[in-house]
């Protein structure tokens, strides 16, 4: 990639810049991802056959793996935000990452309430400290530590680089989701989609699969994109406050000086 490609690329990524595009291609993102929703949902119910072991209760799966890809894919986009963050300081960096840990957290909630209503019909019980799930659960505590760190640190630089710190040192997690079904003896089943040798399932399952987790990921962006726009308005709102309190903390001294 040249310069003016590189150049070009910076001035879209400045929140100015960000707040004009971002406006117009939300509301077609946005659509997409209800046209997707609604194709993956009648393929869910209306195409896909019930498991010749699990029944209906497969179905859960439709909404149990795109919220666990999304889950891990939101926090792949903050490490690379953090590394934003630490490394060229951009400003729309910490923006993005703080928009996308609600959004992930919310994803990895709804991975672990469907993994375990999927898990009590098939192992017989809600929760087992299984290596899958236990990592899936030390990602949503991340990302509810993250959300914390940033709420408790008022400097909003240091809370930016100890949020991007310690959102590169909980990357570490994210291998181990992924490879913990094949590290050690899990109840969870191994990969059936990304996989050597291809997918495992059957088409007319791993159809409405695929469009559910291009639905899910056209809407994770949809949110994100919203997510970072409300941010980049938030913190102007602060800046334009904390500007008026210091004018007006200087009007009111001026008689006194006098």
């Amino acid at each position: 990639m040249g310069p003016k490609a590189m150049g070009r690329l910076t001035r879209l990524a400045q929140p100015g810049h960000f707040m004009r595009w971002s406006g117009s291609l939300l509301p077609w993102v946005a659509g997409l991802a209800l046209l997707l929703l609604a194709v993956g949902q009648y393929m869910t119910w209306f195409v896909a056959p019930p498991d010749y072991q699990q029944g209906e209760t497969v179905r859960i799966m439709y909404i149990h793996v795109p919220a666990a890809w999304m889950a891990v894919f939101f926090y792949g986009a903050m490490a690379v935000s953090a590394l934003g963050t630490l490394i060229w300081r951009h400003p729309l960096a910490d923006v993005a990452q703080r928009a996308a840990a609600p959004i992930g957290a919310a994803f990895t909630l709804i991975c672990l309430v469907t993994g375990s209503l999927w898990g009590k019909p098939m192992w017989g019980t809600y929760w087992v400290w299984d290596a899958r799930l236990t990592s899936m659960l030390v990602l949503f505590l991340i990302y509810c530590g993250l959300l914390a760190l940033w709420r408790t640190i008022e400097d909003p630089n240091r809370a930016a680089r100890a949020v991007a710190i310690l959102t590169l040192v909980g990357a570490v997690n994210l291998p181990i989701i992924k490879f913990s079904v094949n590290w050690w003896s899990t109840l969870h089943q191994p990969a059936s989609i990304l996989r050597m040798g291809g997918p495992t399932i059957h088409p007319t399952m791993l159809h409405p699969l695929l469009v559910m987790i291009a639905a899910a990921s056209v809407l994770g962006i949809a949110l994100h994109i919203q997510a970072m726009r409300t941010e980049i308005l938030r913190r102007r709102v602060r800046t334009l406050t904390i500007l008026e309190a210091e004018r007006l903390d200087a009007a009111l001294l001026a008689p006194q000086a006098a």
